[in-house]
């Protein structure tokens, strides 16, 4: 039997989320054009996000580093570089997460860089429909990543924030890829298309995915065909926004 896209957006009047989502759901806080225009004080913490998912992507209060969610633990990857991990109660304007369940491994060859990656997953994954959960477990030659700093109000746009953000560059480092491929009609919403973020093994380095260039190992993907989303609740700044305006040009220079 095909499978089925629900699609599932829910307001929810507490903070937590009233509907725990189910597995092969992609659960997700505030929207990524609120983040764009800087809305960058978060509603949800930690603990209540790990309520829906052991495995995400996404970033902290006052826009303080890059989120990975691996295995159940938060890693905060800081705009110094240094990797901490932030107790239950730090909150989050905006991530997704999902409770991973490997449905797929797709081998991966050595010299495969980020651009390599997207195009052999598209060709097995073709549906561009569903929500992908991507995972992939290696050793990279190299991996370059960014971090954001930590904003102070009046909150500048992210485009600006992007301006000056700390690139990392690292070589011959071990480690995981986490992130998703999100489908097209989400625009607005979430990062269409794929947004990755990665930890070492020794979860000392890290941050969003810029580029890379594989050495060996294996992608694995839990297809998710549910969606679930929670808007903050009392929040000033997020009512006031003006989500009308199309801001895909502002995500194409955030995202590179």
């Amino acid at each position: 039997m095909k499978k089925i896209l629900s699609i599932i957006i829910v307001l929810c009047f507490v903070l937590s989320g009233c509907v725990t989502p189910e597995k092969n759901t992609a659960f997700q806080t505030s929207t990524i054009d609120a983040l764009l225009a800087g809305v960058y004080d978060g509603k949800m913490t930690c603990g209540e996000l790990l309520e829906h998912g052991d495995f995400g992507i996404g970033t902290f209060n006052h826009l303080n580093g890059e989120m990975v969610i691996l295995d159940g633990t938060v890693y905060q990857v800081r705009s110094c570089g240094k990797v901490f991990t932030p107790g239950p109660k730090q909150k989050t304007p905006f991530a997704t997460v999902c409770e991973f369940e490997s449905e797929k491994v797709v081998p991966l060859k050595s010299g495969l860089d980020y651009e390599g990656f997207k195009k052999q997953l598209d060709k097995v994954a073709p549906n561009q429909n569903f929500f992908y959960a991507i995972k992939i477990t290696g050793k990279f030659k190299t991996m370059k990543t960014r971090s954001v700093p930590e904003q102070h109000k009046p909150y500048p746009p992210l485009k600006e924030v992007t301006k000056h953000q700390p690139e990392f560059n690292m070589e011959n480092i071990s480690g995981t890829v986490v992130g998703f491929r999100c489908p097209p009609y989400v625009k607005g919403i979430n990062v269409p298309g794929y947004h990755l973020h990665f930890i070492s093994d020794d979860k000392t380095k890290g941050g969003h995915i810029l580029k890379f260039e594989l050495l060996n190992g294996e992608c694995e993907i839990d297809i998710l065909n549910q969606y679930f989303l929670t808007l903050p609740v009392d929040d000033k700044e997020f009512a006031e926004t003006n989500l009308s305006i199309n801001r895909s040009k502002e995500l194409d220079e955030v995202e590179k």
